[in-house]
């Protein structure tokens, strides 16, 4: 093996290292910038006192985000309106940070439904608050994506994070439709008299 190749495994090791968290099992790093972003357990930090998920930013500009998500199978929720709740506390956040549901189609990779809570992000220094994240998964619906990201600086922890079936009286949270669950039998207000 040649010194230079020597090297560069070397080099590609202690990068892996160097961002290699304690990531919770089943969930993975991803985002625009990922590697901005230190993701790991904070062990007996959570609302309960339990275990907590923090994602911290390592940077002091970063121009994008960082996410700790999973995907899974959608079989239990098909044909159904899921309501993904959960805890967060920030810390200096500077541009936003929340949980994301996003409800793939079969088939591909397009979302049929998404929320981030970017139009009601977490932001600044605040306690342990409760979010909501609500969505429809059609039958053609091939898998559920979702998680907690940070998009700028600061530092955030959540836990707690639940799924549940809910029925029609509960709106969508939807921002794909800015959370409109009002679907239009035709046409209406085309002259914007309203």
């Amino acid at each position: 093996m040649t010194t230079k190749i020597l090297k560069s495994i070397l080099l590609v090791g202690t990068t892996a290292a160097l961002f290699s968290f304690d990531l919770p099992t089943n969930w993975f790093s991803a985002g625009s910038k990922p590697k901005s972003y230190e993701m790991d357990i904070d062990k007996s930090s959570g609302r309960d006192g339990k275990n907590a998920v923090t994602i911290k930013s390592i940077e002091k500009k970063i121009d994008g985000f960082g996410t700790l998500m999973q995907e899974c199978k959608p079989h239990k929720y098909l044909g159904k309106r899921v309501r993904m709740s959960g805890y967060i506390k920030s810390e200096n956040v500077e541009g936003w940070s929340g949980f994301w549901l996003r409800v793939d189609q079969a088939d591909s990779r397009q979302a049929l439904s998404f929320d981030n809570m970017e139009n009601r992000g977490v932001k600044g220094t605040t306690g342990w608050t409760k979010y909501v994240i609500v969505l429809d998964v059609p039958a053609k619906t091939s898998m559920l994506a979702y998680g907690a990201l940070l998009s700028g600086t600061g530092q955030i922890w959540f836990d707690n994070i639940t799924f549940e079936i809910v029925d029609n009286s509960v709106k969508t949270t939807d921002s794909m439709d800015g959370g409109n669950t009002t679907i239009l039998n035709e046409p209406t207000n085309l002259d914007f008299k309203k």
